[in-house]
């Protein structure tokens, strides 16, 4: 469940109202969740607790999708795919690969987006994206000088600021799915401490070295 409370439709804005009419034809997405693409479809129902929250976002949606832009459609989800794996978002990169699907990108790039670093599938300017999108999320914008120069090879500066811009917004849904739980970032922490067997040694590197000293 996420980690805050959902709004229901008898207290959506209308915003909101709008967006369950959409992804929720004539249920309540709190008591009957789910949407055509598989999703909970919880992102738009804890969203919907701040309306202008959700209006800056939905706009954000529009900007990127809008063809004024000078980015490359297939190039944008490359980027946006890549950024849900490296911040380790399920839910923004499972949903991105279904739009990469969309624009064209084929299933070998898909597929090879966890590794790409090793793949054969992309076009050196493709390679470039991803290695600039590493870099704004795993480095947090440190862009090496060699990476920003072979960007800019293949792409306009307005492209570049899309593509910057665009990326570091996916890095913070990715963030923020993850945060608060929702969709298919409603994971529990797996990095947890197993109990020894009852009666075993609290530390076994404690055991290993009292033998090493005992056997010297």
């Amino acid at each position: 469940m996420p980690r805050l409370r959902e709004v229901a439709r008898e207290e959506a804005g209308s915003l909101a109202t709008r967006m369950y009419d959409l992804l929720f034809p004539g249920r309540d997405p709190v008591r009957q969740p789910g949407t055509s693409t598989g999703t909970p479809g919880n992102w738009w129902t804890v969203f919907a607790l701040v309306p202008d929250c959700l209006e800056h976002a939905v706009n954000g949606f529009r900007f990127y999708r809008d063809p004024a832009r000078k980015l490359d459609p297939q190039l944008r989800e490359l980027a946006q795919t890549r950024a849900g794996f490296a911040r380790g978002s399920r839910f923004v990169y499972s949903q991105h690969c279904k739009s990469c699907r969309s624009v064209g990108v084929p299933d070998s790039k898909i597929r090879d987006l966890s590794s790409w670093q090793i793949s054969d599938a992309y076009t050196p300017l493709e390679r470039s994206v991803l290695a600039y999108t590493d870099a704004l999320v795993l480095e947090g914008g440190r862009v090496q000088d060699e990476v920003f120069t072979a960007l800019k090879r293949g792409l306009s500066d307005e492209a570049i600021l899309e593509l910057t811009y665009i990326t570091a917004m996916y890095d913070m849904h990715a963030v923020m799915s993850r945060a608060l739980r929702l969709e298919y970032d409603d994971i529990d922490e797996r990095i947890t401490e197993i109990a020894a067997p009852t009666g075993g040694p609290d530390d076994v590197m404690g055991v290993v070295d009292q033998a090493d000293r005992e056997n010297q």
